[in-house]
């Protein structure tokens, strides 16, 4: 990407102005210096990479393991040595200790983020982060500025600051972020990096003193971005547990299984129920009863009343024969060499399983018979999570005390929410087959085959990953009173931008905006509140068809993350969130050549002008150097 000088130019001639006026707004909002911020950037699920920290001789493959390799995610040597490349990823199923010859640790750094797999082929496909680091540095975000916080996404919440301090560090790293820049930070997380620094906040409850909890949370944090936030889990999770999930890699799904399986990380994300909560660790603490191991689990009425655990189906469907044992489902070469004259007839056993039945346990203890696994899977679901001292993770959020919370998510892209399995007859990690899938899209349910199926699907489906009720839990973090926009996600001029003031929202319910859409047309749903809680904003953002994995690299995103921090820290602003009447061109790439007129497009902003290596008429359409001051349309 281009740096645009003209762009930056007037950046700083408004944070000389917005220095000298450094003033608070409404609701005690940061206004000053842009320089004074910071980005902090927590990752999601296997987007860190991994070094080995040890050395690893690799039999029969001239490529071994030395300190500093990488690991994950090493292409060449997963291809080339993919026994000696699981030792470096497997850990202890029951104590998360490395393997006895290989050792791995996360790597530190944006560059840990950026790409997975660096190189000319596997540098684009890898990566994750780089092209919002791309965007910041094309704005002019100088380079201490944002930081980022890679984590071993193998361990357990727990496990993270009994092994790596990693909480302790990154409540220094906000501290140091402040003493550098001068201001507070921005919280950027995606994914699973929601639920580390969910724990992160209940863990700094215990560290700081009551009376100093929200005023170190207004010190040090300025916004937080939660994208693509499985707030109730995910539903691939359980996928994963029972057939593994292999991230496109050229491994089976029983090695990927296994190595998914030996992570306490693997149940984080599992769905669990929003009307299910344990009793508070923070409260029980200053009280003196706090002794770790000692949760009281409850649910709400509606639990019971209610089917699916406030989900839209059974995630899971097990048919379990009525023969006892692997005998049931016997495999080919046993049923050639069987008398089928002597067998037994019966009929199989559905079971199905909500979600509490899968975070509590209930699912793991009913198949011991035919989950060698069950036992690990209960051991690491209470000792790691139910018994956690500081928080259980499964159990649904609240907003979190953060003056401006945004959550951002992708909707109506087909997305898994049950399954029905049943036994294969194989031995571990091949022991089951997935004999139906449901999905969820834009508000309907339907099995692999494509007959519907019966549920309470939401107003939306997911991101092709997580379920949109997982997604939009968030909305319950909004007041009663709600203001909805709905605009494309390409530039526009206004005229498709639809507007509803105050709409009523009833706590526990969703919000379904009466507004229209065309078919052809990606939009972005803006639900914002900045007056139910007094100095404090929420807003969720829905982007269409935005899938959950490249959401960060959404250049529309990327647009609106942008503005919306431009805005908060620009003196002028007259509204509690940037306006949505229009959206122009901010970069040279958002030119483009119209064919149809014979001209660049938006002729306002942009104009014809060629430079030496544009292959196209769009390469050669630029800003205007008299466009500069189109930021100030966003105020």
């Amino acid at each position: 990407m281009r740096v645009n000088l003209h762009i930056a130019t007037i950046l700083v001639v408004l944070l000389v102005h917005a220095a000298l006026h450094n003033t608070p707004v409404d609701g005690g909002e940061f206004i000053g210096d842009y320089s004074k911020l910071s980005g902090i950037i927590i990752p999601g699920f296997a987007s860190t990479q991994l070094r080995a920290w040890s050395f690893l001789d690799c039999p029969y493959s001239p490529l071994n393991f030395n300190p500093l390799d990488l690991v994950w995610l090493d292409t060449t040597k997963l291809l080339s040595a993919v026994n000696c490349w699981l030792k470096c990823m497997l850990l202890d199923p029951y104590n998360q200790t490395d393997h006895p010859e290989c050792k791995s640790r996360p790597d530190s750094g944006l560059s840990a983020i950026t790409e997975l797999d660096p190189g000319y082929i596997t540098g684009p496909l890898s990566s994750v982060w780089k092209d919002w680091v791309k965007w910041c540095i094309e704005f002019g975000i100088e380079a201490n500025s944002i930081i980022a916080v890679p984590y071993d996404w193998r361990l357990s919440p727990s496990m993270l600051e009994e092994r790596d301090l990693y909480f302790h560090r990154l409540k220094l790293t906000f501290e140091t972020a402040l003493k550098l820049r001068g201001g507070p930070s921005i919280v950027f997380a995606h994914s699973l990096g929601n639920h580390v620094f969910r724990y992160f906040l209940e863990w700094l409850k215990l560290e700081i003193a009551p009376k100093h909890y929200n005023q170190w949370l207004d010190e040090h944090i300025h916004a937080y971005f939660a994208v693509g936030a499985p707030l109730l889990g995910a539903i691939e999770t359980v996928k994963a547990t029972f057939f593994g999930n292999t991230f496109g890699l050229p491994v089976s799904e029983g090695t990927a299984r296994l190595m998914f399986n030996s992570f306490a990380s693997s149940l984080w994300m599992m769905p669990f129920s929003k009307y299910c909560r344990t009793d508070n660790s923070y409260c029980r603490h200053f009280a003196g009863g706090f002794r770790k191991g000692h949760h009281t689990y409850q649910c709400e009425e509606q639990e019971f009343r209610l089917n699916y655990s406030g989900w839209p189906t059974n995630i899971v469907n097990i048919e379990i024969p009525s023969v006892r044992g692997f005998d049931a489902y016997p495999s080919v070469t046993e049923l050639a060499q069987t008398n089928l004259s002597s067998m037994e007839c019966g009929l199989p056993t559905q079971l199905s399983f909500s979600a509490r039945e899968i975070s509590d346990g209930t699912l793991f203890k009913a198949i011991e018979d035919y989950e060698s696994d069950s036992k690990r899977l209960l051991y690491q679901l209470k000792k790691s999570y139910h018994d956690d001292p500081v928080l259980n993770p499964l159990t649904p959020w609240d907003r979190p005390p953060i003056k401006n919370v945004f959550c951002i998510y992708g909707i109506d892209s087909r997305t898994e929410v049950g399954y029905y399995f049943a036994p294969s007859g194989k031995p571990y990690p091949d022991n089951w087959i997935t004999t139906d899938v449901i999905y969820e899209l834009e508000g309907s349910l339907y099995s692999r085959s494509g007959n519907l199926v019966e549920g309470n699907p939401g107003a939306a489906s997911g991101d092709d990953t997580v379920p949109y009720n997982s997604l939009s839990l968030c909305k319950n973090w909004l007041g009663p009173k709600v203001n909805i926009t709905r605009a494309p996600q390409s530039e526009h001029d206004g005229s498709d931008v639809q507007v509803d003031l105050n709409v009523e929202h009833q706590h526990e319910e969703d919000i379904v905006p009466n507004m229209t859409r065309s078919p052809r047309v990606k939009y972005i749903t803006y639900y914002e509140d900045s007056e139910s809680i007094p100095g404090r904003r929420t807003a969720v953002w829905e982007l269409d068809k935005a899938s959950h994995r490249s959401i960060v690299r959404s250049p529309a995103l990327m647009r609106e993350l942008w503005l919306q921090m431009w805005h908060d820290i620009h003196p002028g602003a007259k509204s509690k969130f940037v306006t949505k009447a229009m959206r122009g061109p901010l970069r040279d790439e958002d030119c483009y050549w119209d064919y149809g007129k014979a001209r660049c497009s938006w002729p306002e902003y942009c104009e014809y002008r060629y430079l030496f290596g544009d292959v196209h008429l769009g390469q050669s359409c630029r800003l205007k150097n008299s466009s500069a001051d189109a930021l100030l349309n966003y105020l």
